[in-house]
């Protein structure tokens, strides 16, 4: 057995994200206990993001540790389950409060998400070319982010009061917060001018942001909607 060495900044945020998204889950899942019923769906979703992160962390840990890399294909395990549940929260909290959204927003954020995470999966891996991988994955990107700003998930959340605040803050970190991922991409695999360390880095923090934050704006529009409803 190896331990984490001293100074190995990598792996302290490999430990950093894997211990926040285990008391992320607690948290989710027990908040979700104390909100109303419409609401336990969107906090169950955050609660299972943040452990299958969890999990796949723990795994991507102990590599790191023990060979100083990561496989590639673990943060895709992890990203084509955990990123699908993100986009459909978006989903879910029109239909918590009643916002006219119809199956085929549903459909549009699913497939945005797929066609991202399946081609850059496959050009990172050099399985097609890293360009080509990344122009499409982004095509998947340009779909979510017109739906969740023009689209009719966009609409929808425009002409509901209760989640617009929210729906804001979501959408800056799909748009802001997950161009990370691109940024690292391009840098990474197509200009070859990050090293392998500071990649995971950079990607550690996107997670920390992404998920957890992600699930916090959730909590607390669940939690105002659930206090307002009590009075």
């Amino acid at each position: 057995m190896q331990f984490l060495a001293e100074g190995d900044l990598v792996g302290v945020s490999f430990w950093i994200v894997s211990v926040a998204m285990i008391a992320s889950t607690v948290f989710f899942l027990y908040e979700g206990l104390r909100v109303k019923s419409e609401w336990r769906l969107s906090m169950l979703v955050a609660g299972l993001v943040t452990l299958v992160a969890a999990v796949h962390y723990d795994y991507m840990r102990d590599y790191w540790v023990l060979e100083q890399s990561t496989p590639i294909v673990y943060r895709y395990i992890d990203w084509l389950i955990t990123v699908p549940l993100l986009m459909i929260e978006f989903w879910i909290i029109l239909k918590a409060v009643g916002a006219s959204v119809g199956s085929g927003s549903f459909v549009r954020l699913l497939a945005g998400t797929l066609v991202m995470l399946i081609f850059g999966y496959l050009g990172e891996a050099g399985v097609m070319d890293a360009t080509l991988g990344f122009w499409l994955g982004m095509v998947g990107w340009a779909v979510i982010i017109y739906e969740i700003f023009a689209g009719e998930a966009g609409k929808a959340a425009a002409a509901t009061e209760s989640v617009k605040a929210a729906f804001g803050y979501m959408r800056l970190i799909v748009l802001v917060g997950w161009a990370i991922y691109p940024i690292g991409y391009v840098m990474g695999y197509m200009m070859g001018g990050v090293d392998e360390g500071s990649l995971n880095m950079v990607y550690n923090l996107a997670d920390f942001v992404n998920k957890i934050l992600f699930g916090l704006i959730i909590w607390n529009l669940a939690y105002k909607d659930s206090a307002e409803s009590s009075h």
